[in-house]
């Protein structure tokens, strides 16, 4: 057997996580900036949330919604905080974990996040790369 089938076998994907950084706006009393926690996305639920952020027209123009699919990302690969936590939403009188993230983080700090999930997930790509992928 390989050395690389050894590290392969000794390594699956099933619970790759990371503490990230977002955003220095986020830090305890102390002052200590906290962290997300995160995990990455395997192929069959990056495929299903490209899947949710394509939408096909009239005339087979393909359209792609990176908000959606940043959400999406988020929303599904954010360990700590637990965006569909049903506490937080209904003390937030959202509905969804959609709406919870776009209460509570910044535009920017939905897009670093998600930006962080990607590569965690093997994507070392900018997001608008991985937007011109998704759409082909």
């Amino acid at each position: 057997m390989s050395t690389l089938q050894q590290f392969l076998n000794a390594n699956p994907i099933d619970n790759l996580t990371e503490e990230v950084i977002v955003s220095p706006r986020f830090k305890d009393a102390e002052g200590n900036v906290l962290k997300f926690k995160v995990k990455a996305m395997n192929s069959r639920e990056f495929e299903e949330i490209r899947k949710a952020a394509t939408v096909i027209r009239k005339g087979r123009k393909v359209e792609f919604d990176s908000q959606v699919f940043n959400l999406k990302i988020v929303v599904n690969h954010t360990l700590n905080p637990n965006f569909k936590d049903a506490e937080s939403l209904q003390m937030l009188g959202v509905t969804t974990p959609d709406e919870y993230v776009q209460r509570v983080l910044l535009a920017g700090e939905i897009a670093t996040l998600a930006n962080k999930i990607t590569e965690l997930s093997g994507f070392d790509v900018e997001m608008e790369d991985l937007v011109e992928e998704a759409k082909n």
